[in-house]
C-alpha cells in the first residue's frame, strides 16, 4: 500500500500531470483539485506512481511557503531599536532628527548639521497562545507560547561630507520573526517551528537640492536564514514524523526618499523600499519517518532531492508628515502601503531526476498602515513622545496558517529622550503591539481540521538608545 497525490490537469514547469482512471483501483479522498488516496496501483501506473511522488514533495514545499514565520505587519518590523518606537513609528519618513533617518528616509540626513551615530538595543517578549475549539479534529494541546524572548540590536551612522551632501549606513533587521510550537500540539501538521531571520545593511547617500527639497537613495543588502519544521501524519506506518528545511541566502534591492520642507517646522517625507528576492535551497530532512513512506521516497529518487523556495520581500511606500504646533509640541503621522500580494506568490521547485516547478498563490492582500503621534518638549533637556498605529490584515481566516497567523495590528508606543549634553542624547521607549485574534479555520486531509483563535497575541517592545554627535 502507498499513499499518493495527483492533481487533475495541473501544469508544473514543462510537465503536465493528468488523472488516470487506471491509476487507482480503490476509492479516493478528494480535497479541492488535489486527490489523496490509499490503495494498490495497477501495473500500468506503477512506474508513473513513483515519479509522481515528486508532486508530493512539491506540495510539501508549497505547504512550507504557507508556513513562513511572522507576526508583525506581514513580516515587516517597524521596531528597529530607534527612538521613534515611542511614537509607534509615526512620522518616520519626515521626522529626520537623528541618524536613524538613514533608514527611515535617507533624504532626511541633510537636516543633520554634523556627523552622528545612533545605537539601540531592543529586547522584546511575545505572548502568542492559540485556543483551539471543539471542531479541531487532531488530538493535542494548544501549542504553548509560540514566541517568547526576542532580542534586538541596530546601529545607524551619518557622515556629513558637506552641508548639503551626506552619507549613511544602517545595520539591523526590519523583516522576520520566529515561532515555535510544542511538538504534540493539535496544529503540528500545519506548523511546528518556523523562522525567517534577517541581517541587513543599508548604505545610502543624500543631497540637498535647494532649501526646501532633499533627495536620497541607497541599497538594501539582506542576509536571510530560513528554518522550517512541519509535522507529517504518517498514516502508512502510524505515527508522527517531521520535515525540516534550512538554508540561507543574500538578496539585494534599493531604497529612495524625498524630503520636502515648504516652511520651517513643516515637512513631508516619502520613502520607497523595493522588493528583495531570497532563494532558499536545501535537501529536506525527515525525522521519524516510517519504513513504508521512506521506501516510497527512496524508490522515487527523491530522498536526496533539492527543494528550492523563492520568497519576495515586498515593496513598501511610506508617506509621512511632521508639523510643529508650538516650539515645544509637534504632531506627526504616516500612511504606509505594502505589496503583500507579491509575497503571497512564492515559487517552489523540486530538483531531482524529474524537476517540477510551481508558483503558489497564498491569496495575500496588499496592506495599509496608519499612524499618528506627538512629541512634547516639557523641559529644555527632556522630550516625551506618544504614538498610535494600525495595520490592516493581509490574509483572511480561511487562508490563515498557524505558522503565519497574520491579522490586523494595533501599536501604542511611548518614550522619553534626555539631552545629556550637546553631543549625547539618551532615550528609552516602550511599545505594546496587539497582533489581533488571528482566527484560523483550516482543513486538509491528514492534517485534519484546525479551528480556533489566538486568545493572547501580543508583543511588548522595550528599547534603549544613545546618539552621539561629533
Amino acid at each position: 500500500m502507498i499513499w499518493f497525490l495527483t492533481r487533475r490537469s495541473i501544469s508544473l514547469g514543462r510537465s503536465r500531470y493528468k488523472d488516470s482512471g487506471s491509476l487507482l483501483q480503490e476509492q479516493r479522498l478528494t480535497f479541492s483539485n488535489w486527490d489523496f488516496g490509499i490503495g494498490m496501483p495497477s501495473k500500468m501506473a506503477r512506474k508513473r506512481l513513483l515519479s509522481r511522488v515528486s508532486v508530493v514533495w512539491l506540495a510539501i514545499g508549497c505547504g512550507l511557503l504557507v508556513a513562513q514565520p511572522a507576526h508583525s505587519a506581514g513580516l515587516f518590523l517597524t521596531e528597529m531599536a530607534t527612538p521613534d518606537l515611542g511614537t509607534a513609528a509615526a512620522g518616520r519618513a519626515a521626522l529626520a532628527v537623528d541618524a536613524a533617518t538613514a533608514f527611515g528616509n535617507p533624504a532626511g540626513m541633510t537636516r543633520l548639521d554634523k556627523s552622528q551615530m545612533l545605537a539601540g538595543i531592543q529586547p522584546a517578549y511575545g505572548i502568542t497562545q492559540f485556543d483551539r475549539d471543539s471542531e479541531t479534529t487532531i488530538s493535542g494541546g494548544n501549542g504553548g507560547n509560540a514566541l517568547g524572548f526576542i532580542p534586538g540590536l541596530a546601529g545607524y551612522y551619518v557622515y556629513s561630507a558637506t552641508p548639503d551632501l551626506k552619507f549613511g549606513i544602517t545595520l539591523g533587521s526590519n523583516f522576520g520573526l520566529s515561532s515555535r510550537y510544542q511538538s504534540n500540539w493539535s496544529g503540528r501538521y500545519y506548523a511546528l517551528q518556523e523562522e525567517i531571520l534577517t541581517l541587513s545593511a543599508f548604505p545610502v547617500a543624500a543631497y540637498r537640492l535647494n532649501n526646501w527639497l532633499s533627495v536620497g537613495a541607497g541599497a538594501q543588502i539582506i542576509y536571510g536564514k530560513l528554518h522550517s519544521r512541519t509535522g507529517i501524519n504518517d498514516a502508512l506506518d502510524g505515527g508522527d514524523a517531521s520535515l525540516d528545511v534550512s538554508d540561507h541566502d543574500v538578496g539585494y534591492g534599493g531604497l529612495a526618499g524625498i524630503l520636502i520642507e515648504p516652511i520651517e517646522g513643516t515637512r513631508f517625507g516619502i520613502t520607497y523600499t523595493s522588493q528583495v528576492k531570497l532563494d532558499f535551497k536545501d535537501k529536506p530532512t525527515t525525522n521519524n519517518l516510517g519504513p513504508l513512506l521512506q521506501n516510497a521516497l527512496d524508490a522515487s529518487g527523491l530522498t536526496g532531492a533539492r527543494l528550492d523556495i523563492g520568497l519576495t520581500i515586498p515593496n513598501q511606500v511610506m508617506v509621512s508628515a511632521y508639523h510643529d504646533l508650538t516650539d515645544s509640541l509637534a504632531i506627526m503621522g504616516n500612511v504606509v502601503w505594502q505589496q503583500w500580494s507579491e509575497f503571497g506568490k512564492p515559487t517552489v521547485e523540486v530538483q531531482s531526476t524529474t524537476s517540477n516547478k510551481a508558483t503558489a498563490n497564498l491569496n495575500y492582500d496588499d496592506t495599509w498602515g496608519f499612524a499618528l503621534g506627538t512629541r512634547y518638549k516639557f523641559h529644555p533637556e527632556w522630550t516625551w513622545s506618544l504614538g498610535f498605529a494600525f495595520d490592516t490584515s493581509p490574509i483572511s481566516t480561511k487562508e490563515r496558517s498557524p505558522a503565519l497567523p497574520l491579522d490586523q495590528q494595533i501599536r501604542v508606543g511611548t518614550g522619553i529622550q534626555y539631552a545629556f549634553s550637546d553631543r549625547i542624547t539618551l532615550g528609552v521607549a516602550y511599545e505594546y503591539l496587539n497582533l489581533g485574534s488571528a482566527d484560523i479555520d483550516r482543513s486538509r486531509p491528514l492534517a485534519g481540521t484546525l479551528k480556533g483563535d489566538y486568545s493572547t497575541n501580543e508583543i511588548h517592545w522595550f528599547n534603549m538608545t544613545v546618539a552621539w554627535t561629533f
